[in-house]
């Protein structure tokens, strides 16, 4: 029979594995505005490494992912975490912006490689509780990722920007962990299922919905982005705060969608999938809203309330999307978290044009839009069927 409980010492190394991998991810937005300013970027510019950043991100985690649902790959979850170290600690040392780019790519493909195993291992520890289980898991990435402008901040303020040199510390600390802890975890691999021909047929079947799926990620994308870019930047060209204030704001937001992955683990596994995620999308896009014709402080109160929502949703469609297809996590994992991510990576810089002519109010509000439409898309899902050997797969270690 299968586990019942989350295994918690398990997922407690996968979440906080997946909280160092974000930090470096949380530190790129952060660095937009030192860089703005200390190097004259444009708002495209400086959004284009948000595009290095997810291209690289969005195109690993699908190979990734079709990589380990071939084989077991757990090696991928350490050689992630100390890629992606390397590549947010280069950011603000190598000289010019070619060199910056290449050092952003360099931190996606470290996210990319780390994702869709641990995302698979996060799914097998959860048992019978996988929308919560993942919750757990993808609160370990968003507090990691709410502590990136955190840590890099004061670097950036102490030592310019080669401070970001140190952000590898955390890295390194731990890949020794995981290499410690991989070999409990390997035990934990569910047995492959044995399908009959309308079981085959049911999981087929499963890539339609899968796909809408997808497309409603890719909208959430594309509003989560233009606030990683575009909030801060409101906050230091229209209030005209320090970057170091715009950042604190994005820190909080972040921290508060650790919080809403939290509970929107327990909202889907009680009131539905769907409906947990088409609501969380409605509430993001009346606060996107507000928040473009707000003063600084309802600003703030707002972009911390969106953030709560929006990182919600990541955890109801990385569910949704592996139940949509239960024999190919490592796949739905990686496409599912991987290509919402390129998408929305490529619109940064094009809302930044946006930005650069009618200013940083319309790029946001254009966002607002396609947040509406990701709600009437996300509507038009459907529940996963039941697996008929759900919740009946022996586990090796059993």
């Amino acid at each position: 029979m299968a586990r019942l409980a989350i295994e918690r010492r398990s997922m407690a190394v996968l979440s906080a594995g997946h909280g160092v991998n974000d930090l470096a991810a949380g530190a790129i937005p952060a660095l937009l505005p030192f860089l703005v300013i200390q190097r004259h970027l444009s708002y495209a510019s400086a959004a284009g490494l948000i595009l290095a950043f997810t291209i690289a991100s969005s195109i690993g985690q699908p190979a990734f992912g079709h990589l380990v649902d071939r084989s077991t790959r757990a090696g991928l979850m350490p050689a992630g975490i100390l890629t992606s170290g390397v590549g947010i600690a280069l950011t603000g040392v190598v000289p010019g912006y070619s060199l910056t780019f290449l050092a952003a790519v360099l931190c996606g493909v470290g996210v990319a490689a780390y994702h869709p195993e641990a995302a698979r291992f996060a799914n097998y520890v959860s048992g019978a509780r996988r929308a919560t289980g993942i919750s757990v898991f993808s609160v370990g990435g968003g507090i990691g990722f709410a502590l990136g402008p955190a840590t890099i901040t004061p670097l950036v303020l102490a030592f310019h920007l080669p401070g970001t040199a140190f952000m590898v510390l955390p890295s390194l600390v731990m890949v020794v962990l995981l290499l410690v802890e991989i070999p409990r975890l390997e035990r934990f691999r569910l047995a492959p299922p044995v399908m009959d021909r309308r079981e085959g047929q049911r999981l087929r079947e499963g890539w339609a919905p899968f796909a809408r799926l997808v497309a409603v990620a890719i909208l959430r994308q594309v509003v989560y982005y233009a606030l990683l870019a575009f909030a801060p930047l409101y906050f230091v060209r229209v209030f005209l705060a320090s970057p170091a204030r715009a950042n604190l704001v994005l820190t909080a937001m972040l921290a508060a969608g650790a919080l809403g992955t939290l509970a929107a683990g327990r909202l889907a596994d009680r009131l539905g999938r769907k409906t947990a995620l088409a609501g969380a999308l409605a509430l993001v896009a009346v606060l996107v809203g507000i928040f473009t014709v707000s003063n600084q402080l309802v600003a703030a109160v707002v972009m911390i309330a969106a953030g709560a929502a929006i990182v919600g949703t990541f955890t109801t469609a990385l569910v949704m999307g592996q139940e949509y297809l239960p024999a190919n996590l490592g796949l739905a994992s990686g496409l599912a978290l991987g290509l919402p991510d390129g998408v929305g990576g490529i619109s940064a810089p094009l809302l930044g044009a946006v930005a650069d002519h009618a200013g940083l109010r319309t790029a946001l509000q254009v966002s607002a839009l396609v947040a509406v439409v990701a709600v009437g898309l996300a509507l038009t899902l459907r529940k996963a069927a039941t697996s008929s050997s759900d919740g009946a797969l022996a586990r090796e270690h059993a």
